[in-house]
């Protein structure tokens, strides 16, 4: 039942957006167009970042495509659960789904679904792209491990997301909120350049980011083959944060839902 809920909430949202098929193809070229822009970008800074990549075995090239495949995760899943919470609102559906037995968890995780089908396509072309025309070198890549810090990511970035929609849920805002954090992951996550580079002070902000370790994590995973071992402290750092956030952020969420209806505001926006 669980699954088949999912489904429909998947095949709902593939219809909408299947109508825009020229979103569609925008989407690919914009995916070869950051592709091609930083691959040049690191033909020209190539000698100034590659002592900073020694730990990764990698180019600048193959060290950013990591970051801005991963977070792209971060993006759908701090804004994914907000955009689908208010897309609901607007068209008047939110309210009458909530009025079913569907469990509120299956609900925002329903609504984001999505998002992650079709960020999981763009990464694919990323990647794809790279190592097909470019200089990503996926020969060494460490397929379980890769696969389960991506999915402790998707849990611990989603989490975010779910307090950040029920903040949405309360304030009928939440962008400026969402923008600030995004912001600061860009800043400290080490998406575009290694954390080695902030200045001390600015390093310690960035370990109470769970994009931090899981881009970490991923680069040594995909671009060094690194073992389990190496892996460990960047995989128990994602499991903490999961364990702590998933379900803080399911009590927030609930919290917030529980409220809007009993002041009767639950689908205003």
């Amino acid at each position: 039942m669980t699954l088949t809920r999912l489904l429909a909430f998947l095949r709902r949202d593939f219809q909408n957006e299947a109508s825009y098929r020229f979103a569609f193809l925008m989407t690919i070229g914009g995916v070869i167009f950051r592709s091609l822009l930083f691959f040049f970008l690191s033909e020209f800074i190539g000698v100034i970042a590659n002592p900073f990549l020694g730990d990764y075995q990698g180019d600048y090239f193959s060290f950013v495509i990591i970051g801005i495949a991963l977070g792209g995760y971060f993006s759908v899943g701090l804004t994914g659960f907000a955009q689908a919470l208010r897309q609901a609102q607007v068209t008047g559906t939110l309210e009458a789904t909530m009025m079913t037995p569907t469990p509120v968890s299956l609900v925002i995780v329903g609504s984001a679904l999505w998002s992650y089908t079709y960020t999981t396509f763009r990464v694919f072309i990323y990647l794809l792209f790279g190592a097909l025309f470019l200089t990503l070198d996926l020969s060494r890549v460490n397929i379980p491990a890769a696969a389960l810090i991506l999915a402790l990511s998707v849990v611990a970035f989603a989490s975010i997301g779910i307090v950040a929609a029920g903040v949405i849920m309360v304030l009928k805002r939440g962008d400026p909120v969402t923008a600030v954090l995004a912001n600061t992951a860009n800043l400290l996550g080490g998406v575009f350049y290694p954390v080695a580079i902030l200045p001390g002070w600015l390093q310690l902000f960035s370990y109470f980011l769970p994009l931090t370790y899981a881009l970490r994590g991923m680069r040594l995973a995909v671009l060094k083959g690194a073992s389990w071992a190496e892996l460990a402290p960047d995989i128990l750092a994602l499991l903490a944060f999961c364990v702590i956030l998933f379900p803080l952020s399911l009590f927030v969420f609930r919290y917030a839902v529980e409220r809007a209806r009993a002041e009767g505001t639950l689908a205003h926006y």
